[in-house]
């Protein structure tokens, strides 16, 4: 179809609400826009196997894992961008060091130096993953890591940000921050995608809410910040809805024209 839409859908704070589920009105939502010919797509700092449930749930095959790290066009992968070695064998020890919790994210699990500490038990428990976390300090010696988590508050994190120059650190919570690499992104994710699909950046939606999300919403035309999003991310978007809890997503959706 001549008028197809690729839209992007952020998760946590997103396509899920305060409790971790999808609203009825998303689901919906999602299930109309797919019956309209449109492709729908993730766009999301977790890794792909902490949003499997939820993919299967809704029917999408195209996703952009760890903010743009790990990308999946229709199932297959057409994208990967690890951590250097070396840099997570310096990173793991400086953390180590200080007492610093530190987890390895590949594409198929998340494994932690300590899996007892309470930022840790914070951290980890706000995603509300429905697996145990397994602990294995040295998991990134032998697995392609994508994103790791440096468990710290935002005053200790600054020791850390001046020592690397590949990769950038992207807080999302009071005690844990993602390491990712430097230049990626969720907008880099979709540029790769879009040359892939053979879309024009025009036909492109994107809702999210978070800091990660900001650059991806400033890249896209059509871009919508949650109600319940940070001021960076309504700054940069041409429509901002209500909040996730209260069908923000839906009332977007409709706000653009695409419902």
């Amino acid at each position: 179809m001549s008028n197809r839409k690729l839209i992007f859908f952020d998760i946590d704070g997103t396509l899920y609400n305060s409790d971790k589920q999808v609203p009825e009105s998303a689901k919906n939502a999602v299930r109309q826009l797919k019956e309209d010919g449109h492709i729908v797509a993730i766009a999301t700092g977790r890794g792909p196997f902490m949003y499997d449930t939820l993919r299967a749930e809704l029917g999408i095959e195209t996703y952009i894992s760890y903010n743009g790290q790990h990308i999946v066009f229709e199932g297959e992968v057409i994208y990967d961008n690890p951590i250097a070695n070396g840099t997570l064998e310096k990173l793991s020890a400086q953390a180590h060091s200080n007492n610093h919790p530190i987890a390895f994210c590949d594409e198929k699990d998340l494994r932690v130096s300590t899996k007892e500490h309470e930022h840790v038990k914070a951290g980890i428990g706000s995603l509300k993953l429905d697996f145990d976390v397994s602990e294995d300090k040295a998991y990134f010696e032998n697995n392609d890591i994508y994103q790791s988590l440096l468990f710290c508050s935002e005053a200790e994190e600054a020791d850390y940000i001046s020592e690397y120059e590949d990769v950038y650190f992207l807080r999302w919570h009071e005690f844990c921050t993602d390491v990712i690499p430097r230049g990626g992104s969720k907008a880099e994710g979709i540029k790769t995608l879009l040359d892939k699909m053979n879309i024009d950046i025009k036909d492109v939606y994107a809702f999210g809410d978070g800091p990660n999300d900001v650059e991806m919403l400033e890249l896209t035309e059509n871009s919508v910040a949650m109600g319940n999003g940070v001021p960076e991310a309504k700054a940069v978007s041409k429509y901002i809805t209500g909040h996730v809890d209260e069908d923000g997503l839906y009332e977007g959706l409709k706000q653009t024209g695409l419902l």
